[in-house]
C-alpha cells in the first residue's frame, strides 16, 4: 500500500512539473520577438512583406521610460501577435555599456540623423526604398511616437492609427494623379 501512494505521489510529482515546464517555455517563446538590427535586412523583409518597418530608438542598457517601454508593450503575447501580422521589428540602440560593431554605431547615428531622433524611446513606422540610380534610401515616414501609458492594446491602437491614415492618403493621392493624367490626356 506505501509503494502505491510513493507511486501515484512521484506520478502526481511528475505530471505537475511537466505541465509547468511545457507551459513556462510556451510562454516564454511566444512573447520573443525577432528585432533586426540592420536596416538593409530590415527593408528587404518590408519590401518583400509589404509590411512598413517600425524602428525602436533605444538605449537599451540605460534608459528607464525604454524599459517601461519594454515590459509593457514590446514583451507581451498580444504584442508579439501584432507585429507579426502588421510589421517588420528594427532596433535602433544607442547604448552605453553594451558593444555594437562599427558598422551599426554608423547605422544607428545615421538614422538618428535623418529622423532627428532628440530622446528615447522613440518609435518610427516608415516605408523604405532604395533608389537603384543612387543606392540611396528614400524613406516614407507614416508616423511617430514614443512610450505610451495603457499597455499594448493602447500602443498598437496607435500604430494602427498612423497605418491606417497613411493608407487612406496614398490612395487619395492615386485617385488624384489618376483623375490629372484623364483630364491632361482629353
Amino acid at each position: 500500500m506505501k509503494k502505491l501512494k510513493y507511486i501515484l505521489f512521484a506520478f502526481t510529482l511528475i505530471t505537475i512539473f511537466a505541465f509547468s515546464k511545457f507551459n513556462s517555455t510556451k510562454n516564454n517563446s511566444t512573447t520573443e520577438l525577432v528585432w533586426l538590427t540592420n536596416l538593409e535586412e530590415a527593408q528587404k523583409i518590408s519590401k518583400k512583406s509589404k509590411k512598413p518597418i517600425l524602428a525602436n530608438f533605444t538605449g537599451s542598457d540605460w534608459c528607464g521610460w525604454c524599459h517601461k517601454l519594454t515590459a509593457e508593450v514590446f514583451n507581451t503575447p498580444d504584442f508579439k501577435e501584432w507585429s507579426d501580422k502588421n510589421v517588420v521589428l528594427l532596433e535602433v540602440d544607442y547604448p552605453k555599456r553594451k558593444e555594437q560593431t562599427e558598422a551599426i554605431k554608423q547605422q544607428n547615428a545615421g538614422l538618428q540623423q535623418a529622423f532627428q531622433i532628440q530622446g528615447f524611446p522613440t518609435i518610427w513606422v516608415f516605408n523604405l526604398d532604395v533608389d537603384k540610380a543612387t543606392k540611396k534610401y528614400n524613406i516614407t515616414q507614416i508616423g511617430k511616437t514614443g512610450y505610451v501609458k495603457g499597455g499594448s492594446k493602447a500602443f498598437t491602437d496607435g500604430i494602427d492609427a498612423m497605418i491606417t491614415q497613411y493608407k487612406t492618403q496614398s490612395k487619395i493621392k492615386k485617385l488624384e494623379n489618376t483623375t490629372e493624367s484623364k483630364t491632361v490626356k482629353s
